[in-house]
């Protein structure tokens, strides 16, 4: 149950601190407005990032704290996950580090679930410094699935443009054998629920990419597109769903044909990414939909060849605060909305 639209408790988990995350975090909060819009919480240790904010030579007031019952609202709070010292090489992949990455991911994970804080926002981490016997999971969405109530579905999304994906990190090779009906409807009914609670859209339309080249070309590059995709699209829309499809995914995109709909959901991950990011790189937001609690991140990586030096582009995170910031609004909204419906009288 959520309680306030405002002052919002911002939970960051830190990433890579040999990374851009750092930068990007303390660059957003440069600002002191956004302290209006919500109160930040920082899951890492204050003395590394003073160390930090020292080399990037920003001013950022930060106020350490060991309980998440000592946050301050108009200030910027780090929680003390640990309290030894980090050795940081800047722009190297460091497997030590990376336990520092989970240590933060887990502890405001654990804050979400327990609802010390109301969204969370995650920095970019390394997937392959990150796995350990207690950390056996590709990325965030995959742990956020298990430890949150849902269903986890990876939407990229940049003001109007949405795009949301039946497989994320799956091989190529593996992505057919993925696409059942079940999975399918599962996924197409959670992004639709997505976009009526998290983005006030009351009739969403849809479009699913087609797997094949050319939607297989009638069977003659493949039979999954007319066997599993187009039965499943129109089995959904007989039943109230706006969903169309399956489009060839090589002219949707340039032919602009994306815009007539509130969300894409490509079949497999670089389908949906490549594009996306060709469009909105820098300024998207990657979010977990699909859970009942928010997350958000930027849409890009650790960026290691330029971290340190100042130069990192911090617009993705601050975007992907915001879009916490109004999901949060809007599923307020919508549980107010749909608390207590009218009943309609019998005759």
């Amino acid at each position: 149950m959520m309680k306030k639209a405002e002052n919002i408790i911002v939970g960051i988990s830190i990433g890579d601190l040999n990374g851009i995350g750092s930068e990007v975090v303390l660059k957003t909060f440069e600002d002191s407005r956004m302290l209006e819009l919500c109160t930040p919480v920082i899951f890492a240790n204050v003395k590394i990032l003073s160390f930090i904010k020292k080399n990037l030579d920003t001013a950022v007031p930060l106020h350490g704290i060991d309980k998440l019952d000592q946050i301050i609202p108009g200030k910027i709070n780090v929680l003390n996950v640990w309290r030894e010292g980090v050795d940081l090489n800047l722009g190297t992949n460091d497997d030590k580090v990376g336990e520092y990455a989970i240590k933060s991911f887990v502890a405001s994970t654990k804050a979400l679930k327990e609802e010390q804080i109301d969204v969370l926002v995650t920095a970019p981490i390394n997937k392959y410094n990150i796995q350990s016997e207690e950390f056996k999971f590709p990325g965030h969405t995959d742990y956020l699935n298990q430890e949150l109530e849902g269903d986890a579905l990876m939407m990229m999304v940049q003001d109007s443009l949405r795009v949301g994906l039946l497989t994320d990190h799956v091989p190529l090779n593996q992505v057919a054998s993925h696409l059942t009906e079940t999975l399918i409807k599962r996924k197409i009914e959670t992004v639709k629920q997505s976009l009526i609670q998290d983005f006030n859209i009351i009739k969403p339309k849809i479009a699913v990419l087609g797997l094949n080249p050319h939607c297989g070309d009638g069977g003659v590059i493949g039979k999954e597109d007319d066997a599993i995709l187009k039965p499943t699209i129109e089995k959904l829309f007989n039943k109230g769903t706006l969903v169309f499809g399956p489009f060839a995914a090589d002219g949707f995109f340039g032919s602009s044909q994306y815009e007539k709909y509130d969300a894409i959901i490509a079949t497999y991950h670089d389908q949906g990414l490549i594009p996306f990011k060709t469009l909105s790189f820098g300024k998207g937001v990657n979010y977990t939909a699909g859970l009942n609690k928010i997350r958000t991140s930027p849409d890009h990586g650790t960026a290691y060849d330029i971290a340190g030096k100042g130069i990192a582009d911090y617009n993705s995170f601050k975007e992907a605060v915001y879009l916490a910031l109004d999901i949060y609004r809007s599923r307020i909204q919508y549980e107010e909305m749909t608390q207590n419906p009218l009943k309609v009288k019998e005759k």
